[in-house]
């Protein structure tokens, strides 16, 4: 798709206006194509190679090939030969790296501390021009490979995309599996005599041309400054002048058209994927068919296809869009979630979408809906929030592949041509005889008797045809579908108030016995956009399980009773949420702030005198329970991680016990609960962006006025003795806590662990040694257990806060070793981490100590990047709004002996003062352990958690940075 250089040479490349970066396109003599992004105000810099090869270039036998070079090209390179030296360096130097293959595509990408950039790329570059592919690690990834897909296994995403992929062409490469294993890159191929490195090697040499290849660099530094950069570290990769690959053709024929085909998914819930075979949207990006299409069957205003199906009972969500694809095929899909109701009808819910797209033919291609729709994009693109640049080279690289030059950065984002006969003949494709219906649903369980054979996903297939869906349209329901109404959320005024006080920090603006307002107008991103948080702490709510799960309830309710009006919102790009908390509810809305005042006010309104509906009160229940219920199914990782946080905060209900409760909660119920949780109410505020001082105010009064004012108010003041914190449990000094567990569902095979290392209440200090002692060892600790030991694919050392009690976890999933064991080897790890730190030199000392403070000085990207950050702190009751200021200043002060000694106090193993938690969660393989692990013999400073809720109650409590009026000082 992309233009000849000549063509495009001149072209000016399409920006945002309010996008202040400077581009260049260039391209080496080698024909690598690069385009230069040159952003002076920018910490952090990046690149993105985007090879123009993916899993559909697979060898036929050697599935996973593709996938599998992607990881081993990070391992090493002839110029910097020591393994995962790359990765070291780009984490050491307060960055990130990462990859992805997709079907005709792969990915590579990391960002870095502005003044490493130079050195890290000539790291980067060497993976396309002589990486090192050594045989032992070759063998030691393919475990990695085949981990990561051990993960996948049971995830209902994966296994539903590939049996679409079943239900294909065998010899199109859509067909293909993508991933990846042990057999299909180990055993396989050794049975047929071929080497798999020599096969990595003889791919790399036949893919890995110059002139497939799109780069993207974001740098600091002039164009100029940057070309001369990119000349000198890329010339050298080879161009074997390949061509970009090809397969002309769909991946469906007739036979795998019209089908209709049942299968079970590992989680409860019933799940409908309507199909289509389409023209690719991409050849058409200016005209937008699909945006349009997706655009009206994906609505959720009054009269859409799910408004009506939500109406009825029997949908709870329904997206609509194009899928899979590449230039040459594509997908629509329609993917229902239907309720035990909605699955009774599955017949009458396809009757009523085909209904639906015959109402779009009837209609025409209206041209107000393509307008306003191409208005929304431009305005979401003149207007974007810059993001990470990390992300930014990703999605831009991405696009090289796709668009002519001067549409780089604009992609598809922009339709601006109206073209009634091509959404049309998009249109037509949306037809019986074209469609492929998908229909999950453990019910079908011992109905079906085929098997996928990559992921075992049990399923049956039957023909369905034209005349069938035509009955099923004259059955289904006579409902009011129509097109949706012009939408009144669309903002007009885009302007930029002047903040009168150029304010750093979030400010106190005024504070009452019923709410606190903390205000932070913008003074960084000169954007027409605002963040308003209401957060509800309610006594009341989180008194019991049964009050919790009321709570959650009655926030979904809201949601779902405001969605066909704030639906319009979220189109014109103003976005609400409705959650409940640990101590309540919060509402937040972000967006322009235009129109953002009517919204916040519809639903503070509803809140107000919101009444319960059983008929919706019984689908959203059924949801939660399903929700519930599935979460036995997450990775073992993911319980690990829970317990932990099960273990550590006080006065947190277990998810069981909800699941328990949730059966005979009734509509009475949550009627009776509402008012009364919201009797008695502290309101903390923030609201931040484009807003003024006295707006933000009045917005609270009136907040304020509509539950306390009157002679019967909704809400009271909470007594002193009614607020609440959140508080977490101190682990013994000297003491490692164990807490083992059978992981939730037995046919899982992954086993994990989270080991837990609780340090400090949140001190500067301390705050910095740890994170220090993260960065250093973050990466060697990712080098030893995952790339040396291979223990899994999720193996990660990360810092952990919980409301400002600070530690450390390593997380590791796997099915080599049980919990026990990846335990010892964790505490290995540390030993041998010990004896690194003591040789660390002082040079050493400092380059990590400057890193560090390169990654703190890093600033905001946009409102909802900063507002996060001060809302953490106002959550947790920290305050500390110049939290990196001091860090930094305290960073400078820091001497290698302080880490040592950190360390030898809080991290070493065996340390006197050490607090350690142990969550070791037992998967199907180490099953057979958790008996004899449990009963064994502990040592002497080695403690086994037998019941949460008993070792919760007998330890004693941080205390909290929170307590009523007292944390608000300014």
């Amino acid at each position: 798709m992309a233009l000849g250089k000549e063509e495009a040479e001149d072209m000016e490349i399409v920006k945002a206006r309010t996008d202040k970066r400077e581009y260049k396109r260039i391209v080496l003599p080698n024909a690598l194509q690069v385009l230069l992004i040159s952003d002076p105000d920018t910490d952090k810099c990046a690149a993105s190679m985007n090879v123009s090869v993916g899993s559909f270039s697979d060898p036929d036998g050697l599935e996973g090939l593709a996938h599998f070079l992607e990881h081993m090209l990070f391992y090493a390179s002839e110029k910097y030969p020591l393994e995962d030296s790359y990765s070291k360096y780009i984490i050491e130097h307060g960055g990130s790296t990462n990859a992805f293959t997709a079907s005709d595509h792969t990915n590579y990408h990391f960002d870095v501390n502005s003044d490493c950039f130079e050195d890290a790329l000539d790291r980067f570059a060497q993976f396309f021009i002589k990486p090192l592919i050594s045989a032992d690690a070759t063998i030691r990834e393919i475990k990695a490979v085949d981990s990561e897909n051990q993960k996948n296994l049971l995830s209902d995403g994966w296994r539903m995309r590939q049996l679409q992929k079943q239900l294909s062409e065998e010899g199109h490469p859509y067909h293909k599996f993508s991933t990846g294993n042990w057999d299909s890159l180990e055993v396989w191929p050794k049975e047929k005599g071929l080497d798999i490195r020599l096969e990595l090697l003889k791919f790399y040499e036949e893919n890995y041309s110059a002139n497939l290849m799109n780069l993207v660099i974001y740098a600091k530094e002039s164009l100029d400054k940057i070309q001369s950069l990119v000349e000198d570290k890329f010339q050298e990769i080879q161009n074997n002048d390949r061509s970009c690959f090809s397969f002309p053709g769909q991946p469906c024929s007739s036979e795998h058209l019209q089908i209709l085909v049942r299968t079970v998914p590992i989680k409860q819930g019933h799940k409908l994927r309507i199909v289509w075979p389409i023209t690719p949207g991409i050849l058409y990006y200016k005209e937008g068919p699909c945006r349009y299409l997706g655009h009206l069957i994906g609505h959720e205003g009054e009269g859409s296809l799910f408004y009506v199906l939500k109406t009825l009972g029997w949908a709870t969500e329904l997206s609509a869009g194009e899928g899979d694809g590449t230039t040459e095929f594509s997908f629509f899909n329609v993917v229902i979630n239907l309720t035990d109701a909605g699955h009774e009808h599955m017949q009458d819910v396809v009757g009523l979408l085909f209904k639906y797209i015959h109402l779009l033919q009837q209609s025409g291609v209206c041209k107000w809906i393509f307008d306003e729709l191409a208005a929304v994009c431009e305005t979401s693109f003149h207007y974007q929030d810059k993001t990470p640049p990390s992300s930014y080279v990703v999605q831009v690289a991405s696009n090289m592949q796709l668009y002519p030059p001067k549409d780089w950065l604009v992609g598809s984002s922009l339709p601006s041509n109206f073209s009634p006969s091509i959404i049309q003949t998009v249109l037509n494709q949306l037809s019986p005889d074209n469609v492929r219906i998908f229909w999950e649903s453990k019910k079908f369980e011992g109905q079906t008797a085929m098997t996928e054979p990559w992921y075992k996903t049990a399923y049956s297939v039957e023909k369905i045809t034209g005349s069938m869906i035509q009955e099923w349209m004259l059955f289904a329901p006579n409902e009011d579908l129509h097109l949706p109404a012009p939408n009144v959320f669309i903002p007009t005024d885009l302007s930029l108030k002047d903040a009168q006080e150029k304010v750093k920090f979030p400010v106190l603006l005024r504070k009452s016995s019923f709410s606190s307002l903390w205000y932070k107008p913008d003074t960084m991103f000169s954007t027409p956009k605002a963040y308003v948080k209401i957060d509800f702490n309610c006594p009341f709510a989180s008194s019991s399980p049964e009050t919790e799960i009321l709570a959650d309830i009655f926030a979904r309710l809201l949601m779902d009773d405001l969605n066909d009006y704030a639906y319009y919102a979220q189109v014109a790009g103003l976005r609400y949420d409705i959650r409940n908390t640990d101590s309540g509810f919060q509402v937040t809305v972000v967006g322009y702030n235009h129109k953002l005042r009517i919204l916040l006010e519809t639903v503070i309104e509803k809140i107000s005198n919101f009444k319960v509906k059983p008929d919706r009160f019984s689908v959203i229940k059924e949801m939660v329970v399903k929700e519930c219920g599935n979460l036995k199914f997450q990775q073992p990782y993911q319980q690990a991680m829970y317990y932990c946080s099960l273990l550590l905060h006080d006065q947190t209900w277990p998810w069981m016990e909800e699941l328990e409760v949730l059966p005979h909660l009734q509509a009475e119920d949550l009627a009776k609960f509402i008012p009364l949780m919201l009797s008695r109410a502290f309101l903390e505020c923030y609201i931040a962006g484009n807003i003024e001082r006295s707006e933000a105010e009045s917005m609270i009064l009136h907040i304020e006025d509509t539950f306390n004012k009157g002679q019967d108010p909704i809400c009271q003041p909470l007594f002193p003795s009614q607020h609440l914190t959140k508080r977490v449990i101190k682990l013994e000094r000297g003491i490692d806590y164990l807490y083992p567990i059978e992981g939730l569902n037995p046919n899982d095979e992954n086993s994990a662990l989270v080991h837990y290392i609780q340090v400090h209440r949140d001190d500067f200090t301390l705050n910095v040694k740890l994170q220090l002692f993260a960065l250093i060892a973050k990466q060697p600790a990712f080098h030893q257990l995952r790339s040396v030991e291979q223990l899994g694919y999720i193996t990660v050392l990360m810092q952990r806060n919980d409301y400002g009690i600070r530690g450390v976890q390593f997380i590791i999933q796997s099915t080599v070793k049980g919990p026990g064991q990846i335990d010892l080897r964790v505490e290995a790890f540390l030993k041998m981490f010990e004896t690194k730190l003591y040789e660390m030199t002082d040079d050493e000392f400092k380059r990590n100590v400057n890193a560090l403070i390169d990654m703190k000085l890093e600033k905001h990207k946009n409102l909802r990047e900063e507002s996060a950050f001060y809302w953490r702190e106002i959550s947790d009751g920290t305050l500390k709004f110049d939290r990196k200021e001091c860090e930094v200043a305290t960073l400078k002060q820091l001497t290698l002996q302080d880490l040592i000694n950190f360390f030898d106090e809080h991290v070493k193993v065996g340390a006197p003062r050490k607090r350690t938690l142990s969550v070791r969660v037992y998967g199907k393989l180490h099953s057979c352990e958790y008996p004899s692990d449990k009963s064994q013999q502990l040592p002497p400073n080695a403690v086994q958690i037998e019941d949460i809720f008993s070792f919760r109650r007998s330890q004693p409590l941080y205390g909290s940075f929170k307590g009523g009026f007292g944390h608000m000082k300014l």
